[in-house]
This record gives C-alpha cells, sequence and structure tokens, in this order.
C-alpha cells in the first residue's frame, strides 16, 4: 500500500469510530467538515495518480510511449533516441506500425540499446509544435537532445540504418546546404550566381524559425540539379547594411537574385512548394516563337493578352532588357519573343519593338488592333513593365476565377453578368452583350470594365442581391473602398448600363452591404457587430473600438474566443471602450481601412480617428499583451483611484 493510502485509510477508522460515538446526536457541521476533507483527499489522490500515470513511460509491442509530460525527463540523459509521431487515425501510421515494432526490438538488442518511442502528437501538441510535425507519420531522431530529420524511406533496414549511424559517438550533423552570406561574401555569391535564392531573416522571429527547416531540405533538394539552385540566408539584424540595401522591413523576407539583380520572391514557403517554384524560375522568362503559325493560333485561339518582343538576336541588348522586365512579371503574364522577320512583317513592326495585342475575340473597333513600343539597349525594364501593364486588359475582358487576382484588381470594377460562353455555338450571343457593355465602357476609360459567367460567380451575384432578379443580364460595380453596387434589375442594354455607371459616378447609388440580421440582444461583454452596424458601432466617433474579425472554422479564432471574453469582462466598467467581434465570412467589411486577409485580424479603432485603424500584430494573442495593446492606444479610458 502506498503511504498516502495508508495514511488515508488509518483517518478514514478513525473518523468511522468517532461518528459512532456522536451517531446518537445526529451530524453536525464537524462532521460535514470532515466528509468534505475526505472528498478532497480522495479527488487529490486521483489527481496525483493520473499525474504519476502521465509521467510514468509506459510500453506497447517494445515500443515506449511518450507525451508532454514525461517527454524531457526520459530523453534527458539518452545519448540518441528514435521517435515517431503519429495520429491514431492516420492510415499510414497504421500500415507503419508493425514495421516499427520490429525497429524497436532490433535496436533494444543493440549495444548499447538505442530506445524507440512513439508520441501521440493529436494529444502531445506541445511536443508536436516543438518539433514542428506538420504532417504523419513524422520520424525524427535525437541526438543530445537535438532532433534530426529523418528523410529516407519507412523501411526496418533504412531506419535502423540511419539510427545507428547517428547513435555512432564521432556522429556530427552534415553541414547545411544553405549558404550563409554576409557583407564580406554577398556580393561575390550572388553577381557570380545565375540564380539564388535568398533569405533574410531574424534569429528570434518565428516565422524564420517554421521557415528554417523546409528551406534547408529546399536546398538540399535543388543542390542535386544539375546546374544546382543555391538557396541562401542573411541575418538581417546582424547584416543591417545589407538589409537596408535591399528594403527588408519584415522577416523572412526572400529575394530572387539573377547576376546580382533582386526580384520579389511570391512563391510557397514549404519544401515542395519552394523547389517547384525556383525551377520554373530558373528557365527562361520568355519563350521563342519559331513560326508564323504560333502567332496566329495565338490570335485565333488565344484566351489572354499577346506579348511578342522582336529582336535581331539573343546578343541584342535590347533583348537582354526584355528578358529583365519580363521577369519582373513571368508569374503574371507569358512572354514571347522571336527573331524572324516574317514574324516582324505579320505584326507591323521592326526588330527591336515590342508588341502588346489581343486575341481576335477581345477585340474591337473601339481600340487599336496592337499597341507597339521601341525596345534599345538603354531602355529601362521598368519602362517595359509598365507598358505591358497599361495595355494587358482589353477595353471589355472576361474575368473569372482563373484571372481575377491577377487581372482585375483594379477599381472601380464594372462587372456584367450572363452566360459568358466562347465556345462556337454560343460565341454570337455572348459577343452581342459584350457588344452593349464596349458601347459605354469607351466612354469611361477610368473604370475596369468585364463581362463575368454568373454561374462562375453565383455567390457574388447572390451578395448582390441578383440571384433572383428575373432578368438574363445583371451589372454591379465594385469600388475601391470593397463597397459594392448593384445595378436595379431591368432589361439589359448599353443605355442601362450607362444610366448606371453615370449614377455611381455622381456619387448617387448606395452600396449593397452583405450582413447577417443584426443581434436582437447584444448586452453582452463582447459586442457582435454584422455588416449593418459595422458604421454604427465600430465607426462611433465617441468611442474606442477593439474589433475581432473572425472566421467560425478557425482554429487560431476559437483558442481565441475565451482570451477575448476575459478582455471584455476587465474592460466592462470602461463606457468609452468597446471590444466587439465580427463573423468577416457573413458580412461585408465597408471600410477599406480595415483589411482583412487572416483569421483572426484585430484592429483598435480609436475615437475621433476612425480612419487610421492600429492592426494587432506581432505580439502573443494573450490576456496580457491585448490588455496593454488597449491601454497603448486608447483614448477614453478611466482610470481608478487604485490604478493612479
Amino acid at each position: 500500500m502506498r503511504p498516502r493510502k495508508a495514511y488515508l485509510f488509518l483517518l478514514l477508522l478513525g473518523l468511522a469510530q468517532l461518528l459512532a460515538v456522536a451517531g446518537a446526536e445526529g451530524p453536525d457541521e464537524d462532521s460535514s467538515n470532515r466528509e468534505n476533507a475526505i472528498e478532497d483527499e480522495e479527488e487529490e489522490e486521483e489527481e496525483d495518480d493520473e499525474e504519476e500515470d502521465d509521467l510514468e513511460v509506459k510500453e506497447e509491442n517494445g515500443v515506449l510511449v511518450l507525451n508532454d509530460a514525461n517527454f524531457d525527463n526520459f530523453v534527458a540523459d539518452k545519448d540518441t533516441v528514435l521517435l515517431e509521431f503519429y495520429a491514431p487515425w492516420c492510415g499510414h501510421c497504421k500500415q507503419f506500425a508493425p514495421e516499427y515494432e520490429k525497429i524497436a526490438n532490433i535496436l533494444k538488442d543493440n549495444d548499447p540499446p538505442i530506445p524507440v518511442a512513439k508520441i501521440d502528437a493529436t494529444s502531445a501538441s506541445m511536443l508536436a509544435s516543438r518539433f514542428d510535425v506538420s504532417g504523419y507519420p513524422t520520424i525524427k531522431i535525437l541526438k543530445k537532445g537535438q532532433a534530426v530529420d529523418y528523410e529516407g524511406s519507412r523501411t526496418q533496414e533504412e531506419i535502423v540504418a540511419k539510427v545507428r549511424e547517428v547513435s555512432q559517438p564521432d556522429w556530427t550533423p552534415p553541414p547545411e546546404v544553405t549558404l550563409v552570406l554576409t557583407k564580406e561574401n554577398f556580393d561575390e555569391v550572388v553577381n557570380d550566381a545565375d540564380i539564388i535564392l535568398v533569405e533574410f531573416y531574424a534569429p528570434w522571429c518565428g516565422h524564420c524559425k517554421k521557415l528554417a527547416p523546409e528551406y534547408e531540405k529546399a536546398a538540399k533538394e535543388l543542390n542535386k540539379r544539375s546546374p544546382p539552385i543555391p538557396l541562401a540566408k542573411v541575418d538581417a539584424t546582424a547584416e543591417t547594411d545589407l538589409a537596408k540595401r535591399f528594403d527588408v522591413s519584415g522577416y523572412p523576407t526572400l529575394k530572387i537574385f539573377r547576376k546580382g539583380r533582386p526580384f520579389d520572391y511570391n512563391g510557397p514557403r514549404e519544401k515542395y512548394g519552394i523547389v517547384d517554384y525556383m525551377i520554373e524560375q530558373s528557365g527562361p522568362p520568355s519563350k521563342e516563337i519559331l513560326t508564323l503559325k504560333q502567332v496566329q493560333e495565338f490570335l485565333k485561339d488565344g484566351d489572354d493578352v499577346i506579348i511578342i518582343g522582336v529582336f535581331k538576336g539573343e546578343s541584342d541588348s535590347a533583348y537582354q532588357q526584355y528578358q529583365d522586365a519580363a521577369n519582373n512579371l513571368r508569374e503574371d503574364y507569358k512572354f514571347h519573343h522571336a527573331f524572324s522577320t516574317e514574324i516582324a512583317k505579320f505584326l507591323k513592326v521592326s526588330q527591336g519593338q515590342l508588341v502588346v495585342m489581343q486575341p481576335e475575340k477581345f477585340q474591337s473597333k473601339y481600340e487599336p488592333r496592337s499597341h507597339v513600343m521601341d525596345v534599345q539597349g538603354s531602355t529601362q525594364d521598368s519602362a517595359i513593365k509598365d507598358f505591358v501593364l497599361k495595355y494587358a486588359l482589353p477595353l471589355v475582358g472576361h474575368r473569372k476565377a482563373s484571372n481575377e487576382a491577377k487581372r482585375y484588381t483594379r477599381r472601380p470594377l464594372v462587372v456584367v453578368y450572363y452566360s459568358v460562353d466562347f465556345s462556337f455555338d454560343y460565341r454570337a450571343a455572348t459577343q452581342f452583350w459584350r457588344s452593349k457593355v464596349l458601347e459605354v465602357a469607351k466612354d469611361f476609360p477610368e473604370y475596369t470594365f468585364a463581362i463575368a459567367d454568373e454561374e462562375d460567380y453565383a455567390g457574388e451575384v447572390k451578395d448582390l442581391g441578383l440571384s433572383e432578379s428575373g432578368e438574363d443580364v445583371n451589372a454591379a460595380i465594385l469600388d475601391e473602398s470593397g463597397k459594392k453596387f448593384a445595378m436595379e434589375p431591368e432589361e439589359f442594354d448599353s443605355d442601362t448600363l450607362r444610366e448606371f455607371v453615370t449614377a455611381f459616378k455622381k456619387g448617387k447609388l448606395k452600396p449593397v452591404i452583405k450582413s447577417q440580421p443584426v443581434p436582437k440582444n447584444n448586452k453582452g461583454p463582447v459586442k457582435v457587430v454584422v455588416g449593418k452596424t459595422f458604421d454604427s458601432i465600430v465607426m462611433d466617433p465617441k468611442k474606442d473600438v477593439l474589433i475581432e474579425f473572425y472566421a467560425p472554422w478557425c482554429g487560431h479564432c476559437k483558442q481565441l474566443e475565451p482570451v477575448y471574453s476575459s478582455l471584455a469582462k476587465k474592460y466592462k466598467g470602461q463606457k468609452g471602450l468597446v471590444i466587439a467581434k465580427m463573423d468577416a465570412t457573413a458580412n461585408d467589411v465597408p471600410s477599406d481601412r480595415y483589411k482583412v486577409e487572416g483569421f483572426p485580424t484585430i484592429y483598435f479603432a480609436p475615437s475621433g480617428d476612425k480612419k487610421n485603424p492600429v492592426k494587432f500584430e506581432g505580439g502573443d494573442r494573450d490576456l496580457e499583451h491585448l490588455s496593454k495593446f488597449i491601454e497603448e492606444h486608447a483614448t477614453k479610458l478611466s482610470r481608478t483611484k487604485e490604478e493612479l
């Protein structure tokens, strides 16, 4: 019997005797207290037992079971430990389990024995986070407390061989493939590389720490290519001159360099995404057109802007400038070049010129067939870039999911929704309605016009209140601030569209705001904001407002909820401060000053200055940091005598 349980037994025996003596007098307050004391003792005993269970290292079929509670104690004095992070529901983990048990039995007989352990990453969340576990199963080898990623196949032979290799007394981790750059070697390395990816990081930055293992894995993979594509890193906090030189203002900042010339990196931040992106970036930014037939096919069947530079040859300095400009825009546009006089003649240009034109289906009598620019060796690549961007869209183009983010970001945007189909059978009907839009678009060059298929944008049409309009063609305007304006349903023609656009230009239209119903009871510590009440609550000039934009499905938002509620209760007595939240997936945010690009997003809207909200970023979303954020920016806080 454990000492605590023996003590409890004697205590119960003594109490039973006392109760027997006092039984005739009935229960009193002292006996009730004694009973409560016994219950508390039993609860403490159960909690202690649970803690002891968590600390105990159990074994299942030769595999040790570790968790958040017992991990550090167990590994503290171990030279080498093999770890598997798994999820109980994971199919791959279940398939791997018998193999892992064989590995455990083999390494148990090793001299010296090497412990093999498994960790349920769904319950040991602290360990999963600490070791950056993002998939199952994840295998790591712990060497003197330092994790070594295992990247081989999940076979007994390969894993055992790798673990034995790492367990050797003289084993040291292989050097990083990622190059370390400083002001002493930066220019030499970067200027000599045809292409190199450079990360500017800060040692304390959480996002940088998360990127580090993925970046190194990508570096290893790209180093195997012929020729290899190098990856490098710069500690921007130590190399401040380099950070300033390349306008590094946040971490991590990634830039691609081509022979010393910097270009923004806009790719993924995990191993395979980095690898694929850099392989694509290492190819030429412009493809050569060899035959006139290719150009004719672009015009006849194309669906996007056609960009072709015509030059004398690859040694032409104008061609080199064109390549630099193409590198800047290669993610958004397809660039082509030709050295053929036949193609130059067909395009009605000379060598040393760039032509930007639309495929036939987007050409119209209201706009030139093509736009031509002279390109010389002295022409700035920024000038080429500006020229392409200026003429990339037709007067009335086709907005769709695949091009919306890259083509139709300029506002105001006039969109006409109907059944858009450019296939042979429906092209005439599609062009009929497009021609009506063209008649109006030519008179409003300051606006962008587009047609869009009503089924592709069914959600947007519904939010505009037009899904039940009864009309075959509907229209809307999306403005710079994020507001949306719907045209009243009526028979569509160029005159009705012109009236609608003119009314918008004169400021006579009221925006459509997607909104949940206004809450009937909104007396809780956290005020609920919907689209219809955003202006009255958040934009109230007399009140400071902390507003959280969340998504119901967002895990981080769910974690924040109890903290945010505690925050609201803490400041409940402050009449000049409102703590509020808004489901940004079900409501429009009527002001463009409150940009929501992820969840949760938190802003502080100070009284008297609602157009300049302060975004909460950088700190932990806990009670302490959120309170500090409020205290720093509040204009209406009243202090109690105790606080003063």
